[in-house]
């Protein structure tokens, strides 16, 4: 008898433990931010110019939705055109991202980015561009840098001079 008694609260210590409410409502994980850095200037353009013209970029990527913000800021000209194009540093690309504001300071929201925009993305693969009347191939550009891919809260990134 002194064993089914203990059998039973065993069975039970159990069946309660089974019973507990720690698992439903499990908290998300953190989302995976990457952040790119962009340092826009005359140089960085294809073929470089002489503009004194500066600006810098930020752009946070969220992994998990995969959407990005983009804060552009810029001094010493008045753009008539901006977007981010695809390429590489040194190189001229199709525009991917076109902006409808361009006053400084501005942002921009992407849409959902496709898998390909994605690698492009993380492969430092793009690169922020302002027109001018008098530069309308483009006055300033910034290569879009992180220094981690991977995210875990973004990276420092760079893009000086890009």
């Amino acid at each position: 008898m002194k064993s089914l008694l203990n059998f039973s609260a065993i069975l039970l210590l159990f069946i309660g433990a089974s019973c507990s409410s720690n698992d439903d409502d499990p908290t998300p994980p953190a989302p995976v931010i990457v952040t790119f850095n962009a340092t826009l200037n005359g140089t960085s353009e294809v073929p470089a110019n002489a503009s004194t013209a500066t600006g810098t970029a930020t752009l946070s990527y969220n992994k998990t939705t995969k959407i990005f913000t983009l804060n552009v800021t810029y001094t010493g000209l008045t753009p008539t055109m901006g977007h981010i194009h695809k390429g590489a540093v040194g190189t001229s690309g199709p525009i991917v991202f076109p902006f409808t504001n361009i006053t400084s300071p501005f942002s921009y929201t992407s849409a959902a980015l496709t898998a390909e925009q994605e690698t492009d993305l993380l492969a430092n693969n793009y690169y922020v561009n302002l027109h001018t009347e008098a530069f309308t191939a483009g006055e300033i550009r910034g290569q879009l840098i992180t220094d981690n891919p991977n995210g875990s809260g973004g990276g420092s990134g760079g893009g000086g001079g890009y």
